[in-house]
């Protein structure tokens, strides 16, 4: 038996959350417990560059950046899971981070 934890990152929360609603479907299916998803803080980039940059030194525009992060915990993960999260096709621009948390013998 497998532990597996996934974090999933994108900039737009809609795609994030479609994408992980396709994961936990996946899972449920493959009969595997599953512990989330759970939303993680969002991280704001924000930046500020000068318009013009000889005259007019106080016109500033603004821009910033955010990245929706959610986590999932996969317990008692087969090889069926995996093999049926490895034929999920997901958004190009969600980020997956794939890691296995197997527990140290002692």
């Amino acid at each position: 038996m497998e532990k597996i934890r996934l974090k999933l990152k994108a900039y737009d929360h809609r795609v994030l959350d479609k994408s992980v609603g396709a994961i936990v479907d996946a899972v449920k299916r493959s009969g595997a417990e599953l512990i989330g998803p759970v939303p993680l803080p969002t991280k704001i980039r924000r930046y500020t560059v000068l318009r013009s940059p000889h005259v007019n030194k106080d016109s500033r525009e603004q821009f910033e950046t955010r990245v929706h992060t959610r986590m999932i915990d996969i317990e008692f993960a087969t090889s069926d899971t995996v093999d049926s999260l490895m034929k999920l096709d997901l958004a190009p621009e969600v980020d997956v981070e794939v890691r296995s948390m197997n527990q140290k013998a002692k």
